[in-house]
This record gives structure tokens, C-alpha cells and sequence, in this order.
């Protein structure tokens, strides 16, 4: 009997330059918000019956739903909160130093340590920073007066935003024969809690009282019957921001407070529907200050979810598969590594991607590998680019299973 390997992605497709258009006219009052919804359903329907053809299993609408920042896509994973939370604003900051002065434990509390600027591969690579537009660009907001966080006490607001997104895909998986195949993603409590925090004594305190709210969100995403996928980034990505670097253990003491503010988030939930992403950054720069997913995937696992999305792709931690020949999965987990890379233009062949999923199933056991991409692919790759790096994963997949199949 053939072994079937799931495929998924992580969240973000690239979005439709009518859809951007259409994001504008709408906030700029010059679409009415039912021609909008309208518009933004047949969207969607496109992008699900794009991911299938692609031969994605569990798909997404591709956060087309998410409101974007000045029309930059990679932004709307995250400040799509802005309008679903009573809380939020901005605070004074200086030289982009954020409002966030307990973002880690320990002496790593001074918020001068914790800021952009002082990232240690920011550092080191300081001159291709600069010279990059794209990062030059990110580290242009460092000059402003004032930088997104928590200014008050956090309730959420966002239940008909939720709503939306959730009769959305449903209507779209529906029409397309794939009911129960959808997935929705939704901040982490330490992601939100670590952009800035003006109100609460510390930064966990933050995080406590973002993922009591945030549990409305997670309930309403699993009871519309799709997938919860949890981002959390700053699981892996916070160590490169702690500078001078810190000890592992000092870290994890760090890691062990976000996974801690997950599990109050997703109370309740059953487990088997809920996956956390795990990534060091999607930006494009070299990583060389990445931790080690060896040293904290014991105590991300101390998260109540079903599933784990990881980077495994990239040339900096392609080689972490290894991490599994001496670990025992837990019971009830599924492993979901990227197989494709959001930072290279290069398409993946279907056999090199084939080749990554057998290595996993051989390790963990097919039944617990759904191969999916390293991160979000919307804003970081041509929309062409973006697409054929699906196709590939879907006849990579396809591959793997035939092989393994024999």
C-alpha cells in the first residue's frame, strides 16, 4: 500500500495586483465594503482551487483576507492584529529602541539590547544590510518617533474579522470539493506581546493577557472547522535580538514563557488541531547568528499542539534533519518541514523535494510528515516564482510517495 504524504504551506500567497488595488480603493472609500467582500470571495476561490491544482492537501485562502500596511505584503501576517485588538497603538521610542523592556529574561532585559538595529547578524553583515534596498528599507522605520505596542489593557475586537475568514475559506472549500481541508493562521501571544509592550509590567505579563484574548480568535478559527496554525516566530528568531548572545539556558527561559502563553491561548482547543510555526526570520539576510533548532525544539514541544512547521530548506538548516535521527517524536505529533525555500528565487526540482520528504518519513515514520514550504511566500517571491515552487512541492510529494511506494 502506498504511503501518502500530506502538503501544506505556511500561510502567506502572493496577493493579486487586483486585490491590492482593491484593498486601496477600500480604505480609501472609494469601494463599498459589500463590492469588496464580493470581490475578495472570488479571490479566494481562486487561490483554494489554485492550491489544489497545485496538489496542496491542506490549504489556506491565503491570507487574503488580512488587511495589508501601505500595501507591503509580508506585513499583513502580523498588524493584521491592529484591527482586532483594543489595546494597541504606539509608544515613544528612540533610535529604535522599543517599549518592551522585559522582551527577555535575565540580564538580556534592557531594551537598548533588544532592538533591530542591534541584531547580531544585522551586525555582522552590516554593509549588505545597507546596501540591500529591501533591508535598507526596514531599517529606515528605525528613525521613527514611535513603534507599535501595547498602551493599554488588550481586549479583542476582531470576532466578525475572524468570522469573515473562516466563512470565507469554508465557502471557497466547499465550492471546491475540499471541505475540512482548510487551515487559518493567527499570531502567537509571544509574537504580538514582543513588538512593544507600554502598559503591562513585563513582557510575559503581556503575553498572558494577549493569548486569554487571543483564545477567542483560536476557538472560532477550529469551531468554523478548519486547522489553527499558530505563527510564532519569535520561538527561534528572538535569540538573534538578545545581544551580547546569551546562554542557552537563558534562552530557553524566554522560550519556555511563549510556549507557556500558547498553551493558556489554546486552552480548551483539541490539540490535534493546532499547529505552530517555528522560523528564524523571513527576511533575506545570511542567518549566521541563528540558534541551533537542536537546542530548543525539546522545550517547543512542551506546546499542546499537534503539529510543528520548521524551517528545513534553507541552506542554513537543511542539514537539522539529522536533529531527528536520535530524538523520539511524541506521541500524537506531527513533524511539518519546509521542503521549499521563500528565499531563493530558484525552483525546487520535484526530485530534490522528494528526496527531503523520504529523508523525514524514514526517520519519524510517513504517516507524521506533512511537507510543506519554509515560511510565507507572498512578498518575498515573484508571484510566478511562488507558484512553481508549489507545483514542485505537490510533484515532489507525489514522488516521494511513489518511491516509497515500492
Amino acid at each position: 500500500m502506498a504511503n501518502t504524504i500530506r502538503t501544506t504551506h505556511v500561510g502567506s500567497l502572493p496577493r493579486p495586483e487586483a486585490l491590492i488595488a482593491e484593498n486601496i480603493a477600500l480604505q480609501n472609500n472609494e469601494l463599498d465594503r459589500a463590492e469588496f467582500d464580493e470581490r475578495l470571495q472570488a479571490h479566494i476561490n481562486h487561490v483554494v482551487a489554485r492550491q489544489i491544482n497545485a496538489g496542496i492537501d491542506i490549504i489556506n485562502d491565503g491570507e487574503y483576507g488580512k488587511p495589508m500596511v501601505e500595501e507591503i505584503e509580508p506585513t499583513a501576517w502580523v498588524y493584521y492584529a491592529w484591527h482586532r485588538f483594543d489595546g494597541l497603538g504606539f509608544a515613544e521610542h528612540k533610535n529604535g529602541i522599543m517599549p518592551n523592556p522585559n522582551a527577555v529574561p535575565g540580564k538580556y532585559d534592557e531594551p537598548e539590547l533588544t532592538t533591530y538595529a542591534n541584531r547580531r547578524d544585522y551586525q555582522a553583515f552590516k554593509e549588505a544590510y545597507l546596501a540591500d534596498p529591501y533591508n535598507a528599507g526596514i531599517m529606515a522605520g528605525l528613525d521613527s518617533p514611535t513603534a507599535p505596542a501595547i498602551i493599554k489593557e488588550i481586549t479583542y475586537t476582531g470576532q466578525n474579522a475572524v468570522k469573515a475568514d473562516a466563512e470565507g475559506l469554508r465557502a471557497a472549500l466547499s465550492g471546491a470539493g475540499a471541505e475540512g481541508r482548510g487551515f487559518i493562521s493567527s499570531i502567537s501571544p509571544g509574537m504580538l506581546s514582543s513588538m512593544g509592550n507600554a502598559f503591562y509590567e513585563s513582557r510575559h505579563d503581556a503575553g498572558m493577557a494577549v493569548a486569554a484574548e487571543l483564545n477567542k480568535e483560536y476557538r472560532a478559527i477550529v469551531d468554523a472547522g478548519h486547522t489553527l496554525q499558530i505563527d510564532a516566530p519569535d520561538l527561534a528568531d528572538s535569540w538573534d535580538q538578545i545581544n551580547p548572545e546569551p546562554t542557552v539556558d537563558e534562552y530557553l527561559k524566554y522560550i519556555r514563557h511563549s510556549v507557556e502563553e500558547i498553551n493558556e491561548a489554546i486552552k480548551g482547543i483539541d490539540r490535534d488541531r493546532v499547529r505552530i510555526h517555528i522560523c528564524w526570520g523571513s527576511w533575506h539576510g545570511p542567518h549566521t547568528t541563528d540558534v541551533p533548532f537542536n537546542d530548543i525544539v525539546d522545550t517547543i514541544f512542551e506546546a499542546n499542539a499537534g503539529g510543528f512547521s520548521f524551517e528545513a530548506a534553507n541552506p542554513r538548516h537543511a542539514w537539522e534533519w539529522k536533529i531527528w535521527q536520535d530524538r523520539k517524536l511524541p506521541e500524537g505529533v506531527k513533524l511539518i518541514p519546509g521542503v521549499i525555500s521563500h528565499n531563493t528565487n530558484i525552483v525546487e526540482h520535484p526530485e530534490t523535494v522528494a528526496q527531503s520528504i523520504i529523508r523525514f518519513a524514514e526517520l519519524v515514520g510517513p504517516e507524521n510528515v506533512i511537507a510543506s514550504t519554509d515560511c510565507g511566500l507572498g512578498g518575498r517571491l515573484h508571484s510566478q516564482i511562488a507558484w512553481a515552487k508549489l507545483q514542485a512541492l505537490g510533484e515532489g510529494a507525489a514522488l516521494a510517495e511513489k518511491y516509497m511506494s515500492l
